[in-house]
């Protein structure tokens, strides 16, 4: 499937169709059970080429198990959902079942995560503003086995996407908000949630898909899924996730919209005269 928008935008990373199927894609990129991994990697191999998929033993990390859509799998966190709030805000050093945690889980981490679980990512002041941000997620159970992720040109006429993620600079993210708000009343046709960077590709666009009004999600605001991603892609990039209803719109409002008009062939000239 061709995008009209990517040629318009002339993205560097072609679009990555995110869908639910029963069967994986032949040499698609896999999380080995148990091992673990983040969904970034899983995304940055489609946008490279090659298709990449998670089911439920393969998500890679609990966080990416919630924000694929394979349930509240915080329910699992080692320690408690309580300890993944301390988590996600202040740690578990100091709190009076932190001790006992820690020698649980050291031998399971690697450094880095042990440190964190120790001291906490600090991303949210408390554990008790974690717990009501939990309350708020949009859990979702996916009705097949797999979430794959595929080089949007790779999806088959009798294939339908849940979401097209598109992973552009800000001129192209710029771009892609004003098209999103082109044809549809209001001004508020995008969101950017505070959420991790795997939710803002999954859980988040699903909710929306299934709206009556859907809305498009940006997301890679969460700082460790700019470090995964920056990685294999470059670290200046934001993703732009579209439920495929509102994509199949915005496709059709490309011709004779701002995309073609100079102020948008302006920026695409900067963006080519960047890279001689």
């Amino acid at each position: 499937m061709e995008s009209r928008i990517a040629q318009a935008l002339e993205v560097e990373h072609p679009p990555v169709a995110v869908l639910f199927a029963d069967d994986k894609p032949e040499g698609a990129m896999q999380f080995a059970p148990g091992k673990w991994g983040c969904v970034m990697w899983l995304l940055a191999t489609a946008a490279k080429g090659r298709p990449a998929v998670a089911d439920r033993e393969t998500f890679g990390c609990i966080g990416g198990g919630v924000g694929l859509g394979f349930g509240n799998q915080y329910e699992s966190w080692p320690g408690g959902v309580e300890c993944f709030h301390r988590f996600l805000s202040t740690g578990i050093e100091g709190w009076d079942k932190g001790a006992e945690i820690a020698d649980q889980v050291r031998p399971h981490l690697r450094r880095e995560s042990f440190e964190e679980l120790l001291h906490g990512e600090r991303y949210v002041k408390s554990p008790d503003l974690v717990r009501r941000f939990v309350d708020t997620l949009p859990f979702f159970e996916i009705p097949t086995s797999y979430v794959v992720f595929k080089p949007l040109e790779g999806i088959g006429p009798n294939e339908r996407p849940e979401t097209i993620v598109f992973l552009v600079d800000p001129d192209r993210l710029s771009a892609l908000v004003v098209l999103a708000n082109y044809s549809r009343d209001g001004c508020d046709n995008v969101v950017i949630p505070f959420a991790a960077g795997c939710q803002t590709v999954g859980i988040f666009p699903y909710r929306e898909a299934r709206d009556v009004a859907p809305k498009a999600v940006v997301g890679l605001t969460d700082l460790s899924a700019r470090r995964y991603i920056g990685d294999q892609l470059g670290g200046n990039l934001m993703s732009f996730a579209v439920p495929f209803g509102l994509f199949e719109a915005m496709e059709a409002d490309v011709e004779g919209s701002f995309l073609e008009r100079p102020t948008w062939q302006t920026l695409l000239e900067r963006r080519r005269g960047s890279k001689t």
